[in-house]
């Protein structure tokens, strides 16, 4: 079970991951994942804040081209 905290975390990796997607130029969540071989159903419970594994987020950041780095950039928890 998550807290409040871990809650909150991950609903910010979910509005960043939107960004950067809409960012890259897909306005739809469903054209990105299929693009870059990820299950789409998936993937929009990872931008509405579901709980998302470190290997996962990392093949989604390459895919949009974003260094972990950047995305965690000004990322306070």
């Amino acid at each position: 079970m998550l807290d409040e905290d871990e809650k909150l975390f991950l609903k910010k990796v979910g509005e960043k991951l939107k960004y950067y997607r809409k960012k890259a130029g897909y306005t739809n969540y469903e054209y990105f994942a299929y693009d870059n071989n990820i299950s789409r159903p998936q993937y929009g419970k990872y931008e509405a804040g579901a709980n998302i594994q470190m290997n996962t987020l990392y093949k989604i950041l390459k895919a949009l081209k974003v260094t972990p780095e950047e995305f965690f950039k000004g990322f306070n928890s």
